[in-house]
């Protein structure tokens, strides 16, 4: 079975810009792949719920693409089985573009970031919108209950295809905890040389 990626990805169209920029033969492998990449392994399901945001592009009626911000807490994209995620879609800006391109066309892409150590997920899948009122047990899954925005209904996303991107032009950015974490040892450590010198001071050994 060939690659889902490939399957969904390389049309006729693209496979004529591979030939023309030269990269046809170095893509094939992904059509003769014995491993069709449309399941959730170990290593992607830790990956994907340490994720506390990711981009996730639609396509409106007219035929627009638009790709927008989703973003929670560390933890807020559940992987519910290997063929399915869901996170809980919080309030916003109210403008609804993404939830109507999905109620016309479920089909949706989504780009995982890990900028610290420049990696990126890359999912294809199909959408389920669901509400409270319809799905409460699934809703109090997506939830967290130690965020206080607001949840106005949950995205379940049946997977089709997995593609990891590779490092390439991705600039480590880091956020305000991943600093704390990398300063830390250097914060203990400078607390213990101020520790030291206070110690050796009161004991009278510091030079005037």
């Amino acid at each position: 079975m060939p690659n889902a990626f490939a399957t969904i990805s390389f049309t006729d169209s693209v496979k004529a810009a591979q030939i023309r920029y030269g990269s046809r033969e170095n893509n094939k492998h992904f059509e003769l792949s014995d491993d069709p990449r449309n399941e959730i392994g170990a290593f992607e399901k830790e990956y994907i719920e340490a994720r506390d945001s990711f981009y996730m592009a639609t396509i409106s009626e007219n035929g627009w693409p638009y790709v927008q911000h989703r973003g929670g807490p560390g933890g807020f994209i559940k992987v519910l089985d290997a063929r399915t995620i869901g996170f809980a879609d919080f309030k916003g800006n109210r403008q609804y573009i993404s939830v109507g391109n999905l109620n016309a066309n479920s089909r949706t892409s989504l780009i995982l970031m890990d900028y610290p150590n420049r990696r990126r997920l890359k999912l294809w899948g199909t959408t389920q919108i669901i509400h409270e009122t319809d799905e409460p047990e699934l809703i109090k899954r997506l939830e967290i209950p130690s965020y206080k925005a607001r949840v106005e209904r949950g995205m379940v996303i049946r997977i089709e295809a997995i593609e990891w991107n590779c490092p390439q032009h991705i600039t480590p950015r880091y956020t305000e905890a991943e600093v704390d974490k990398l300063i830390e040892p250097v914060l203990e450590e400078n607390k213990r040389l101020r520790d030291l010198l206070a110690a050796r001071l009161s004991d009278g050994d510091g030079t005037s």
